[in-house]
């Protein structure tokens, strides 16, 4: 199955439909001038009048209604205005004219303005979902089978705010076992996807032809490095990728090599560890920053083990109150779950922690060998 088509599409579609409840912001705007007339109505006073308070209410409407309950509270407000006004006039005709005047003036800018939120939003709309397909299209379905190992999992592409992150994964069968990546590409949006779409351009390609993983990762530090000095005639912000690239073989012992990604985790038999992965090296596209060359560290990969690869979206997630995701302890907890239910479980759980709050792409991917 589509891991991407699994995202939690419908519960943004249903976050998004209770962000805007049908009338709330027109009965909001109706309810709050019942108090204003009432005492307008009951204060004697001739020189205290809050009835000019009511031209302001318009803009409820305007910051999240529809045009047309904007345009209706704009109508109701005049309406109203000139019914206490009628009743209870200013001393001046002066002082009446103004305030008509006003509300009139500012129910047409609270109309101008709802118009162009929603044109805003609209073509926001467009892009997170034309960045969003772009990435769809990027990425492989999964599962992705090898001759070595079955990847599994869910890749939740946040579409919201900053448009799509940019994580990024891939499995590549070569004559030297299978090459597996993930990745998450600095920032969000089109840009993101850009740089996104050359690291797994180049990895494919050299995934297959190098014998040795540095010199794959020598391959995407180039491609980070055109991608950037392309971007920067654009005018484009340079970027760069923290990855995790594996080499599973027909051994044991696995090959990993870091480029500044966070560790992954192995369980087996109830234990969870994190794996070595050598030391982390800087992010792709950093690498003139540091003098020591990118390692590659080994470790058991038995084939009763299950690797959990996750992207930063999963560990830097935040509950209501501030907490970082649990990740570790989850893995303990989850220690009788089916291998192939864990990253699903774990995308389940993110989203109870946080409140259904995505704020970036979430990848969790499962590895096992082929037996």
């Amino acid at each position: 199955m589509d891991a991407l088509s699994m995202t939690r599409g419908g519960r943004k579609k249903a976050r998004g439909r209770l962000q805007h409840m049908p009338g709330v912001a027109l009965i909001s705007v109706v309810a709050l001038t019942i108090p204003l007339v009432l005492l307008e109505l009951a204060i004697s006073d001739s020189t205290v009048r809050l009835i000019p308070l009511m031209i302001i209410l318009p803009a409820l409407t305007a910051a999240i209604g529809t045009l047309r309950e904007t345009l209706y509270a704009a109508v109701w407000v005049i309406l109203v205005i000139t019914a206490v006004l009628a009743y209870r006039p200013f001393p001046s005709l002066g002082d009446q004219v103004i305030v008509m005047a006003l509300a009139f003036v500012l129910g047409v800018l609270c109309v101008l303005t709802c118009h162009k939120r929603i044109r805003r939003e609209e073509e926001s709309q467009r892009m997170r979902s034309g960045a969003a397909a772009l990435q769809r299209q990027m990425l492989r379905p999964l599962p992705v089978l090898t001759d070595r190992v079955i990847v599994d999992g869910v890749c939740h592409p946040v579409e919201e705010d900053l448009l799509v992150g940019g994580d990024i994964y891939e499995a590549v069968a070569s004559p030297y076992g299978t090459r597996l990546l993930i990745g998450d590409v600095q920032g969000k949006g089109l840009p993101a996807v850009a740089a996104a779409f050359a690291v797994l351009g180049a990895f494919r390609e050299t995934a297959q032809r190098e014998p040795t993983l540095t010199a794959v990762a020598d391959a995407l530090e180039t491609a980070v490095g055109l991608h950037n000095a392309f971007a920067a005639q654009t005018g484009e912000p340079e970027r760069f990728v923290t990855a995790l690239i594996l080499g599973v073989d027909g051994s044991e012992a696995t090959q990993a090599l870091s480029c500044g990604h966070l560790p992954l985790y192995l369980l087996d038999g109830g234990a969870v560890t994190t794996a070595p992965t050598g030391e982390p090296g800087v992010p792709l596209g950093l690498a003139e920053l540091s003098a020591e060359p990118r390692t590659v560290d080994w470790f058991a990969f038995p084939p009763s083990a299950t690797l959990l690869l996750c992207s930063d979206g999963v560990t830097e997630a935040r509950d209501s109150a501030g907490r970082f995701y649990p990740l570790e302890e989850r893995l303990w907890a989850w220690a009788d779950v089916s291998p192939w239910d864990v990253a699903h479980d774990l995308a389940d759980d993110l989203a109870r922690y946080t409140g259904g709050s995505q704020r970036d792409d979430i990848t969790a991917l499962v590895v096992r060998r082929v037996t």
